[in-house]
Formats: structure tokens, C-alpha cells, sequence
């Protein structure tokens, strides 16, 4: 793996998501956590997951610099593994809690939001959604994930001003369910996982699924018309505009 580091200890998988200082999202990335995910759901020697990151990032959301660059074929398998990896993760039929250990923006965030429980670092970081801002196109499917955690009202809102929340504002809304130390973070959701994990499986299993059947209804859609339309606005002139605008920021930070 180039991208994630696993750990599995008596039935416990943690994913540390492993790319860089800020974890940001690629191809490589998209299809290392969907493969892993799917071969622990898989192995009855797992029993449940937690997905973590690096001190001052859980992930800075879509690599905009590399994924920018990307040529029709690989955009396109780009937005369909990152559809993939949303819908892999909301099916995951074991425990899943999220340490988000620091910024989670956008991909980040929906990586996170797949989770039975997320618990978030306490600092100045920032959680959300801000895909319109930027340019890209909000699935229905990421909009009913944000709804599940948020309610239709907030999520509707939030997306339409590509809204990020501090770690006070996320656990008010319900968008994360505890905050702790950085050094306890980890700790605190290998202790909530395992609380999960010492329950019956089948019936624990099956209940999460019935819970989420209708989200799961949502993310596991046949997304091939809305792949097409969210393709043409990412080539659209007015996007590769804001887009590079953004990468510009990124790349040349303002002097002080």
C-alpha cells in the first residue's frame, strides 16, 4: 500500500490514511480504501474498523493539484471510484468509527461520515463540505449521507453555501458525536468500536444495514447520468477557472 498503513490487533483493523502531510485524495488512494475495505468486510478475522489520519489532518479532502490534471479517462474513473468509495464504505456491514485526527474538508469529510461514530480532535480544524464553491457538482448520494447525520434542512443549507464547521459547530450539529484530545482520540475509538465488536455480529450487522437501508438505497444508485453531467462541468471553462484559482492559492500562498 502507497497510500494507507493497516494495523489489525484481536479482530481490530485501523487504516491510517498515509499520503503526504495532509492525506489529500487520489486515484491510488480511492482504490487502495476501497480494495482494503472490502477485503476486511470480507475476513472473519476482522471484526470491526477504524480510519484514521496524521496529527493536524484526518484528509484535506480531493488532491484539486493532481486530480486537476487528470485526462478525461482518469477524471472519469476518478468521480466513479469516489462514488465507489462512499457507497463501500455506508455498506460496510462491521463496526466503523472514525478518528479524525485534525482537518477533514470535503472527501475528508465524507470518508468520515461513513462511520457508525466519529470522534474529532479538539483544535482549530474544520469539517464540511464545500464541493460547490470550488466548482464540482454535489451528488444526490452525498447529500443524503450529509442529510442522515445533519437532517435535509442544515445539509441543504450547508452545501449550498459550502459551509465548514469548527470542531464546537460539528459536534453541536450531530456531524461529529465526540471531541477529545489529539492524544486521545485514537484510544477513545478503539474503546467505542470494541464496545461495538463485543456484541452479537450477525445481529449487529444486520441491524446497522436495516437502519441505513434507505441511505444505502441512495449512495449504491446507478450513477452513470449524473457521472456524465458532473463530467461536463468539470471541463466546462468556468470551472477550470475557479479550479485553478483555487490551486493557485494553494500553490503560492499569500506573502505576509
Amino acid at each position: 500500500m502507497k497510500t494507507l498503513k493497516i494495523d489489525i490487533k484481536d479482530k481490530l483493523a485501523v487504516i491510517t490514511l498515509d499520503r503526504g502531510r495532509a492525506n489529500p485524495v487520489n486515484l491510488e488512494m480511492l482504490t487502495e480504501l476501497i480494495s482494503t475495505v472490502k477485503d476486511m468486510e470480507a475476513n472473519n478475522e476482522i471484526g470491526g474498523l477504524i480510519i484514521t489520519g496524521k496529527e493536524g489532518f484526518f484528509s484535506a479532502g480531493i488532491d484539486l493539484i493532481e486530480v486537476y490534471g487528470y485526462n478525461e479517462q482518469q477524471i472519469k474513473d476518478f468521480w466513479t471510484s469516489f462514488l465507489l468509495m462512499q457507497a463501500t464504505l455506508v455498506a460496510f456491514k462491521k463496526p466503523y468509527v472514525a478518528a479524525i485526527t485534525g482537518h477533514s474538508p470535503a472527501g475528508g469529510c465524507i470518508i468520515a461520515m461513513g462511520a457508525d461514530y466519529r470522534i474529532m480532535a479538539e483544535g482549530p480544524f474544520i469539517i464540511g463540505l464545500n464541493e460547490i464553491p470550488v466548482g464540482i457538482i454535489v451528488p444526490d448520494s452525498v447529500f443524503q449521507l450529509y442529510s442522515f447525520w445533519l437532517g435535509q434542512r442544515k445539509a441543504y443549507q450547508y452545501l449550498l453555501e459550502g459551509k465548514l464547521l469548527n470542531v464546537n459547530e460539528a459536534l453541536t450539529n450531530g456531524l461529529v458525536d465526540a471531541v477529545a484530545t489529539p492524544a486521545e482520540v485514537l484510544n477513545l475509538a478503539e474503546q467505542k468500536v470494541r464496545s461495538y465488536m463485543k456484541m452479537n455480529a450477525a445481529t449487529w450487522s444486520q441491524s446497522k444495514l436495516n437502519l441505513r437501508k434507505e441511505l444505502l438505497s441512495h449512495v449504491q444508485a446507478d450513477s452513470s447520468t449524473l457521472l456524465d453531467t458532473m463530467l461536463q462541468q468539470w471541463w466546462s471553462p468556468e470551472t477550470r477557472f475557479i479550479l485553478q484559482k483555487v490551486i493557485d492559492k494553494l500553490t503560492n500562498p499569500v506573502k505576509k
